[in-house]
């Protein structure tokens, strides 16, 4: 695998560019989180998402009721038994969305330099000339001029389906506006954004708790996407919430980025999360669009260097609608990959896109090209220039694990781990190779009953870049004084030589604790 690897700095042969990529079991070590809705819930769709390279699902309550998110997930378990693929569960708060309520459901139409005017939701019907809204604090926030923004699942850029507004003057609860362009809303729920304005909502909402006790808990969900994270406190907010819910104390914040708000406090909310979702649709419209790189590529650089995953949204927009991206998009994907995300969040695309299997598909050989000119050598240098010296002992070994497999061309990296974080700070040295990660899973007891710990931390290492978990038998462990763990080190090579990533006469690195000690191996394999 290691020889397929070049560096942008190299010549590349133009006539390398043409040749076909070839399949891999794993699509793509950068990992595709896959947002499920009305055009990606049955059984059949959801097995070919999870075959094309979703390894993450995740269910969007901003609309839909739980009974029709479980239905979607109890579709999802059925198309990972079948499948034999592994997927974990994101849910994603509502948060501090302020939406337009169309009750009716018939398109409203907006003219250019038109005046239409945003009220307190009380029942009324949304027309052309008013917009009823799910927050009666607006006209408290805005002022004349300011900036607002409407359109259907977040904004898509396209003029003809979102539209934008000028504060005209605010009239009690009342905002008139000055509509900027013309555009036809349609559908039941607008989201509406106030550019670079503060909005006094709870990030974690009364909504949001009840959804998490009502369907998170009974589904154990892996990771919590908190929409709209403005400061370190809303997450350690979230975090009280779910410890006090019990089944979810392990269950993973990701903090979602979407204002300038977010923006200012990142590094503090960094430090606080267990990851981080960089939201480009609302950020894309807080910054001016000259800015928006930067902050892709600044916080994807913390995110690296703190270890901790990063997710990037909005990338192929058009493919809610087409079979191909647009040329700008495929860049925009192979970019990001470029930059250090460690996942491609699709929404609209897979929700109610047209082609959901094939974007995912589409979206994972991008990946897959940019992950090839991908420069670790300079990557490797600069995480280990930031973490400084002495290094931590787990750090020292996870940065030798990969300098080892490079040094060797190795073909993959066994970990075995029993928190899974081991496995993630060897990725977070981003080697050239994929980890599989030997989740060891540990007993643990309530003084009821006894139960194995490890699914939690199996699946949370799907949205990690390179990370490929392995759930391993219990009766042994990872910590061993003698050489048991071996019979768990021939299952994860067999796992290998099955999924095509070792072949005969390959190295492998294998990274385990061996009683106290923790040990880096190199293992040539035989015939």
């Amino acid at each position: 695998m290691h020889s397929n690897h070049l560096l942008l700095e190299e010549p590349i042969r133009m006539t390398s560019i043409l040749e076909p990529a070839k399949d891999s079991f794993f699509p793509a070590m950068t990992k595709i989180v896959g947002t499920l809705g009305p055009r990606s819930r049955s059984v059949e769709v959801i097995s070919g998402c999870l075959k094309a390279g979703m390894s993450v699902a995740r269910f969007d309550f901003s609309w839909g009721d739980s009974a029709y998110h479980q239905e979607t997930l109890d579709n999802l378990k059925s198309a990972i038994k079948s499948t034999k693929k592994l997927c974990a569960v994101m849910l994603d708060t509502v948060g501090a969305e302020m939406q337009v309520v169309n009750k009716s459901e018939k398109s409203i139409s907006l003219q250019q330099d038109d005046n239409v005017i945003l009220t307190p939701d009380k029942g009324q019907e949304a027309t052309s000339q008013v917009l009823p809204i799910n927050f009666n604090g607006l006209a408290k926030a805005v002022k004349k001029g300011d900036t607002i923004f409407i359109g259907q699942y977040l904004f898509t850029g396209s003029e003809t389906t979102s539209v934008w507004l000028e504060v005209d003057k605010v009239d009690g609860d009342d905002v008139d506006c000055k509509i900027k362009n013309t555009a036809t809303l349609a559908g039941a729920l607008f989201t509406l954004h106030a550019s670079q304005i503060h909005i006094d909502l709870p990030t974690l909402t009364e909504k949001d708790k009840e959804n998490i006790s009502a369907w998170g808990v009974p589904n154990k969900i892996d990771f919590l996407s908190l929409s709209y994270t403005r400061h370190a406190q809303d997450v350690r907010e979230a975090r009280e919430y779910l410890a006090k819910l019990g089944d979810l104390s392990q269950t993973q914040i990701f903090a979602k980025i979407e204002n300038i708000e977010g923006l200012t406090h990142f590094d503090e909310i960094l430090q606080e999360a267990d990851g981080i979702i960089l939201s480009r649709g609302n950020l894309g419209i807080d910054l001016p669009p000259e800015k928006v790189f930067l902050f892709q590529k600044a916080a994807l650089y913390k995110c690296n260097m703190a270890g901790k995953p990063a997710v990037v949204t909005r990338v192929v927009d058009s493919m809610t609608e087409n079979l191909r991206p647009t040329r700008a998009e495929a860049t925009d994907v192979a970019n990001a990959v470029l930059d250090g995300s460690d996942a491609i969040l699709l929404g609209a695309e897979t929700l109610r896109g047209s082609y959901p299997v094939e974007t995912i598909s589409v979206v994972g050989k991008i990946c897959s090209e940019a992950e090839k000119v991908f420069n670790q050598d300079l990557y490797f240098k600069k995480t280990v220039k930031y973490v400084g010296e002495p290094m931590s002992h787990l750090e020292s070994i996870a940065s030798s694990a990969v300098r080892a497999a490079i040094k060797v061309k190795a073909s993959v990296i066994i970990c075995f781990t029993s928190s899974g974080r081991a496995a993630r700070l060897i990725a977070k040295y981003r080697p050239t190779m994929p980890v599989l990660s030997v989740v060891i899973p540990k007993l643990k007891t309530n003084q009821l009953k006894w139960s194995f710990t490890g699914a939690f931390e199996a699946r949370q290492s799907l949205v990690v870049r390179g990370l490929f978990p392995m759930l391993a038998d219990p009766r042994h462990p990872a910590e061993s004084m003698s050489a048991t763990s071996e019979s768990v080190l021939k299952v994860a090579l067999d796992f290998g030589k099955t999924s095509g990533v070792i072949k005969s006469h390959d190295r492998v690195v294998v990274c385990q604790k061996v009683g106290d000690a923790s040990v880096v191996k190199i293992i040539e394999l035989e015939d």
